[in-house]
């Protein structure tokens, strides 16, 4: 099994910037790709980026140019730094975490995108 546990999101104005954080334990052998994903009300889970164990990226193209995803092996952590935030980016942002065997789902950080 492997646990995560994200940190970092809150209320933030519009243009802004937030760092989001998933840190990873447990069975941590054989991490492959680590991403985010999120969830406005409803709407379906989308992705927004993610990141190989390799460094490869991928963004949705609603935030390319504005978030970067990156990740600490040696910590097991995985960021998304967000930055000119929109209303529209006010979504739950879920960290996933494949391995060679499954996927894990974090239980959701609350970005919330207002004046």
């Amino acid at each position: 099994q492997v646990q995560l546990v994200e940190s970092g999101g809150g209320l933030v104005q519009p243009g802004g910037s937030l760092r989001l954080s998933c840190a990873a334990s447990g069975n941590i052998f054989g991490i492959t790709t680590r991403g985010w994903y999120r969830q406005a009300p409803g709407k379906p889970r989308e992705l927004v980026a993610s990141i190989t164990s390799g460094g490869r990226t991928n963004y949705g193209d609603s935030v390319k140019g504005r978030f970067t995803i990156s990740r600490d092996n040696a910590k097991n952590t995985v960021f998304l730094q967000m930055s000119s935030l929109k209303p529209e980016d006010m979504a739950v942002y879920y960290c996933k975490t494949s391995t060679y065997w499954r996927d894990y789902w974090g239980q959701g950080t609350q970005v919330t995108v207002s004046s």
